[in-house]
């Protein structure tokens, strides 16, 4: 179930920034709703907010880790709740979506611009959310502080 919701997200975030490269050129905005949200594509060489911006080698690596640490994660450990399960999925989808790109291209496509704060893409929304979920989890829910990995399956 959770590498269909990986999947799913991965789709959606290619699919999405596909149709914007094949529709725009770089740095052209199409106001959707004046001042508040345009499609604007752009191409970021950095992380998010464009911090590090050129270190396409360090992100690819970084990337790679957390996408393998969290695929060995849902294969080798039971999860006991689903909600770890699903965070967990959300991130590795945005996470290999954004992957993709800079293997591709050097850099990821962004187009979600909402013009009071950096333009971002699904998969973006999908590593923020997972993580901040993880994170209000580890901190609100003591269940969640020891993720007892050991209780192999």
């Amino acid at each position: 179930m959770y590498f269909i919701i990986s999947i799913l997200i991965f789709a959606a975030d290619i699919t999405t920034k596909h149709l914007v490269q094949r529709a725009m050129k770089p740095y052209q905005s199409i106001p959707v709703l004046e001042n508040i949200f345009h499609i604007t594509y752009v191409q970021n060489t950095g992380a998010a907010f464009s911090i590090l911006k050129g270190k396409t080698f360090l992100f690819t690596a970084v990337s790679s880790v957390i996408i393998l640490t969290i695929i060995y994660i849902l294969i080798k450990y039971p999860i006991k709740r689903k909600i770890f399960g699903i965070v967990m999925a959300m991130i590795l989808g945005g996470a290999f979506g954004n992957l993709i790109d800079r293997l591709r291209y050097g850099y990821v496509v962004d187009f979600l611009d909402f013009r009071v704060w950096p333009v971002f893409n699904i998969a973006d929304c999908a590593i923020v959310l997972g993580v901040v979920v993880l994170a209000y989890l580890i901190t609100f829910h003591p269940e969640f502080r020891n993720l007892n990995i050991k209780n192999r399956r």
